[in-house]
């Protein structure tokens, strides 16, 4: 079996860790056992992670697939860690887990346990293991199913964390271990995420990190493991230092993933924060029952969508001026298949929000911020946008009248269908959100219709598929003037 070296050797001293390739249909691949490490940088950017003094951390980026992501704003829930660290553990967005501050009040973990209590429920075998210099992580917000929680003493801090975690790996035989490092989120308040004792902090747990990955790669059965290393944030930290707010240093995270299926040096978009959960659990062999109702999916099992395929054609601001110059994020040219209908569109107005448009979440909520569109969670990647707020900011004439069609997707005729798609739907009055479908190019029919809020989700229209038929297109029509947005990703027809 082929092998890839984990960390660079530029890395001096460092253990040799090395992943599987391809697995499937081998004999070896079967007698592996999986495991997996979880290791989170509490206020860690991924941007400064780059500029910092960071070895083992670039190593494992070059080794695997990094992922740059983006969270929620109020009113889903502020940029803190008590939020963004329920979220990472248990799957699922602040509007599930309710977690709104650190106080963890009200929270829902009965009903969205996290990921470790979840691997023990399926496997009650399995060895789980989480270590936290934030108490409130072992104390709250992981389950007494777990195997062992530990919360270190404040005197002993990220040193007292990182050791425990190096002893287990390295002496025990845990399948699935959650670590969380506090000191960069220290050093983000204390001096500001452009300060060099940032940069310093960085260099600290990058070293931490280094030596609980070379405890995997000594133990002598690691040869016959197979370990999926994961390394992700709960939130961003501004410049100046803090956060809870909706600037977009704040609401930075991201994901490195070494092991199992990763690519080496590969960069991914689509992923989202509850995926760090669903990656972890799918890698145990774990089978993620629809019932649990978890917002992230395994990174693992990568699922395609046109819109996304338009990221390298997107563009730079043209009427905008508070999005930046560098950013690259918006086209009104659709992917292959699909068209948009702007023949009574109204004229004027500012250019990149004339009609459907496809973008990012840093270019759309660089637009405006603080009127929600930071909390357009569910959407991956590259979503399509109706934003009649922001058209309205230069002068238009008529109103906003613009449809987004999709391509023919194949149907059996005479058997229900399902409509899947990510939506995001903000009202204001004389606002309308219509979907539409069509089957072999007869007459549109109305499906669904929108005129009050809809918080960000995953919708499902049932479908009475006519008999004889063979193709169904969908249509999704945004009426209105100087109104709020509507967001659609993700659109697919299958049957039950």
């Amino acid at each position: 079996m082929s092998r890839r070296t984990l960390l660079a050797a530029a890395v001096t001293g460092a253990a040799t860790l090395t992943v599987a390739g391809p697995r499937a249909g081998t004999a070896l691949a079967a007698a592996r056992t999986p495991k997996v490490l979880v290791i989170g940088l509490d206020g860690t950017l991924l941007n400064r992670i780059k500029d910092a003094d960071a070895p083992r951390l670039k190593a494992l980026m070059a080794a695997g697939t990094t992922a740059p992501s983006s969270i929620y704003a109020d009113p889903m829930a502020p940029t803190m860690s008590g939020p963004g660290w329920s979220t990472l553990i248990t799957g699922v967005w602040p509007d599930k887990h309710n977690v709104k501050d650190n106080t963890f009040t009200g929270h829902r973990f009965a009903r969205y346990p996290d990921f470790l209590t979840r691997a023990e429920t399926a496997k009650p075998d399995l060895t789980t293991y989480a270590v936290s210099s934030w108490a409130p992580l072992t104390d709250t917000v992981f389950s007494a199913a777990v195997d062992t929680r530990v919360s270190t003493p404040s005197a002993e801090y990220d040193t007292g964390t990182t050791g425990r975690a190096v002893a287990r790996l390295r002496d025990a035989d845990p399948d699935a271990v959650f670590v969380q490092l506090d000191n960069v989120d220290h050093a983000g308040h204390t001096y500001g995420a452009a300060s060099r004792q940032y940069l310093d902090a960085i260099h600290g747990v990058d070293t931490q990190v280094g030596q609980m990955v070379d405890a995997v790669a000594s133990r002598p059965t690691y040869g016959s493991e197979d370990w999926l290393i994961l390394v992700t944030a709960d939130h961003g930290h501004t410049d100046a230092g803090g956060h809870g707010g909706s600037t977009w240093p704040e609401r930075q995270t991201f994901l490195i993933a070494v092991g199992g299926t990763t690519a080496a040096g590969s960069t991914r978009y689509d992923v989202k924060m509850p995926d760090v959960a669903a990656t972890a659990l799918a890698h145990l062999g774990i089978a993620l029952d629809p019932a649990w109702g978890l917002d992230g999916r395994p990174l693992q099992q990568p699922v395609p969508d046109d819109f996304d395929s338009l990221r390298a054609r997107l563009g730079g601001p043209v009427d905008e001026t508070g999005i930046g110059a560098g950013v690259r994020g918006f086209t009104h040219t659709p992917p292959d298949g699909w068209s948009v209908d702007n023949s009574a569109m109204g004229g004027g107005g500012v250019t990149e929000w004339r009609g459907w448009t496809f973008t990012t979440d840093e270019f759309w909520t660089g637009a405006e911020r603080d009127q929600q569109r930071e909390c357009n969670v569910r959407a991956r990647n590259v979503f399509a946008v109706a934003d009649g707020d922001e058209w309205s900011d230069r002068t238009v004439s008529g109103t906003y009248d613009s449809t987004l069609v999709s391509p023919d997707f194949p149907v059996t005729g005479g058997r229900p269908a399902t409509l899947a798609y990510t939506t995001f739907y903000r009202q204001e009055s004389l606002q309308k959100g219509e979907v539409l479908v069509s089957y072999d190019g007869g007459t549109p029919a109305l499906v669904k219709t929108y005129t009050a809020d809809v918080p960000s989700r995953t919708e499902t229209v049932t479908l009475s598929v006519p008999a004889g038929v063979t193709r169904a297109k969908v249509r999704f029509r945004y009426t209105g003037g100087n109104n709020w947005f509507w967001t659609i990703d993700g659109v697919k027809i299958s049957h039950p």
